[in-house]
């Protein structure tokens, strides 16, 4: 973060009486320090409230609460109503000082994939700041919006949400100057209660957008085709199996961990394009990258020979070997969009030995918890997956319904036992696809597997 005056920061939000200049803003207390300024957050687990005095001992020039706090004099405090909004309007006076080209991206799955094949493709025009790993609420976005500075020449921001009117915070601040919307799923259907109010607080991105700027939009989701988009804004349609969509991916060849396609634009052209990780659902997140760079004016052969510098994160969709047999690490989160696309992964990778699939819970599904789960089974017998091992509550659906269809599985009651059957299961020349919602913390089974 660049040094800014405090009351410029806090402007239509509150003033302190000295207006001093801040060089960082913190939610969590052990980060404060000289220059900081401290917005206290009531969580789930803990109160900032509680610890914004210490701040203060630290170096902070002030706080921003909720009400008063004890050992806080009242010209180093501004009250607000809600520290999460105040926190996205000091992102958005700090965002205005600067000018990057700066675009957005959301979506019920694929969203940071997608925010890191941006980040691939806008760094081959110049220095590029991405949001880092999924920090894309109402605190990670303002963070990320805090280390722009006149040397960012692009921005790719995650944007999530967990109900109405949150994107429409976190896009007023950010402003972005084109979208993408990778897909209308299920997540968070417990929140929202339909893929129709899911596709409504997906298209809140839409109001921070200037007039004429491209929404990019998956041309194979039912919901995105038929969409109303704003007039004042332009819809582009990537797509691979869509052949009326605008931008299409077609001869996918797979081969060593990577997909080589041809690019096929109806506006620029056809390139060749090459990404080192697999599954049609990378090929649609990248093809998403490069129509939103195209449609932004960069030049579309130099953005689709970038796709190829895509670089994995965390446990997302990751290929590791150990000891002769492919990993594919796909546990940082679940959804039935994203567990169909990752068995299909599986199915379609092509090994000399057998498949195995080590799958989990899938969380924030509300009332379809035990169909989703049920049909996760129906895809492990469609892939012909060899050997399958479930384990959590939810998850005792996948193994029942694959049971039935003839799939050899077993469910597992800890993480442990499922470690423990892999490692006498697989040998050279197999596959394994570990997959669940991140609050499964598959990436311990992970860890046993390759300590082995």
């Amino acid at each position: 973060m660049q040094p800014i005056k405090v009351n410029d920061l806090l402007n239509g939000i509150g003033a302190l009486k000295e207006n001093a200049l801040v060089s960082a803003v913190c939610t969590d207390s052990r980060e404060a320090k000289s220059g900081s300024l401290f917005v206290c957050i009531k969580g789930e687990r803990t109160d900032g409230h509680i610890y914004a005095a210490q701040t203060l001992k630290q170096g902070a020039v002030g706080i921003v609460a909720q009400h008063a706090v004890d050992g806080v004099p009242a010209e180093k405090t501004v009250i607000v109503s809600d520290p999460l909004d105040a926190l996205i309007a000091m992102g958005a006076n700090y965002r205005a000082n600067y000018s990057p080209l700066l675009v957005g991206v959301t979506g019920s799955v694929g969203k940071t994939t997608t925010k890191e094949f941006c980040h691939a493709v806008f760094s081959a025009f110049g220095k590029t700041l991405k949001t880092e790993g999924n920090a894309n609420n109402e605190i990670g976005m303002p963070a990320t919006l805090f280390r722009l500075d006149d040397t960012i020449k692009y921005a790719v921001i995650e944007m999530g949400m967990q109900g109405f009117g949150e994107i429409e915070k976190l896009t007023l601040a950010a402003k972005p100057e084109g979208a993408i919307i990778t897909c209308i799923g299920v997540s968070h259907l417990e929140q929202l209660g339909s893929r129709a109010n899911i596709l409504k607080a997906k298209m809140e991105i839409c109001d921070g957008m200037p007039n004429g700027a491209p929404l990019v939009l998956n041309g194979e989701d039912d919901l995105l085709v038929n969409a109303k988009i704003p007039a004042r804004l332009g819809a582009v349609y990537f797509a691979i199996e869509n052949e009326n969509a605008d931008v299409t991916a077609q001869q996918l060849v797979t081969e060593n961990g990577s997909v080589s396609f041809k690019i096929h634009d109806k506006k620029y052209g056809c390139f060749k394009a090459k990404i080192p990780t697999l599954g049609k659902h990378n090929v649609r997140d990248a093809l998403s990258a490069y129509t939103l760079a195209t449609r932004l004016g960069l030049d579309a052969k130099t953005a689709a020979d970038a796709l190829s510098n895509y670089q994995t994160t965390g446990h997302r969709q990751n290929m590791v070997m150990c000891r002769g047999v492919t990993v594919i690490e796909d546990c940082y989160n679940a959804s039935p969009d994203s567990m169909r696309a990752a068995v299909d992964t599986l199915a379609n990778l092509p090994l000399s030995g057998r498949r195995v699939a080590v799958l989990g819970d899938m969380f924030e599904l509300g009332a379809l918890t035990e169909k989703a789960h049920r049909e996760t089974g129906e895809l492990a017998a469609r892939a012909n997956v060899d050997m399958l091992l479930t384990v959590g509550e939810a998850a005792r659906g996948i193994n029942k319904r694959a049971v039935s269809l003839g799939v050899p599985s077993t469910h597992c009651g800890t993480k442990e036992d499922a470690v423990a059957l892999l490692l006498n299961y697989c040998r050279e020349g197999d596959a394994v696809l570990v997959k669940a919602s991140h609050g499964m913390a598959f990436e311990t089974i992970l860890d046993g597997f390759y300590k082995g």
